[in-house]
């Protein structure tokens, strides 16, 4: 039997990419196979396994939408120009015009919940034997930028800056140059 050099074997391994075993290899070379290699997958050497720990969170998402992490693995957060309890006008959408309040802020999606704004018709199964289904009107949150902050004493809208006041910084309405309660 002829015997081949292991620099044969790689070159013609590099040339026939589909074959995979031991002894494909080698009944392509002419050679015979015997011993325990017979069906031995071929493989690169795999990489060294890095273990790292990274933490997770539950974010509402859809299975095909993918929440942007930092690098600890956290959700990353938007930064807002609204907080709760502020009051805001509502510039785009159904609600085009209406003055509410912030409820609610979510900075892992960047939206908030406003008072009466974006108000959807939810249908609820009931839950146990006897109850009955239910149809309620809830409000749905709504994107950050939809909304520009108010002022109750001038009555108009305005954006949000800010300022140092006895040594400390503060929001202030940029129109109207009001300081917003932190």
């Amino acid at each position: 039997k002829p015997r081949h050099s292991s620099s044969d074997l790689r070159a013609h391994t590099c040339t026939q990419h589909t074959t995979r075993t031991m002894a494909g290899l080698l009944n392509m070379a002419g050679l015979s196979l015997t011993g325990a290699f017979a069906g031995a997958q071929l493989r690169a050497p795999a990489p060294a396994a890095r273990v790292s720990h990274t933490g997770f969170s539950v974010v509402a998402k859809k299975k095909w939408e993918k929440q942007a992490l930092n690098q600890n693995g956290n959700p990353v957060r938007h930064p807002m120009h609204v907080k709760t309890n502020d009051k805001v006008v509502v510039i785009t959408g159904a609600d085009k015009g209406k003055v509410t309040e912030v409820v609610e802020v979510f900075t892992k999606s960047g939206t908030i919940l406003c008072k009466d704004v974006n108000i959807k018709t939810k249908h609820v199964k009931p839950k146990g034997e006897g109850e009955t289904g239910q149809i309620i009107q809830k409000e749905w949150p709504i994107h950050h930028s939809n909304v520009m902050h108010w002022s109750e004493a001038k009555q108009v809208r305005s954006r949000v800056g800010h300022k140092m006041v006895d040594g400390k910084k503060v929001r202030v309405l940029k129109k109207t140059d009001e300081v917003l309660a932190n």
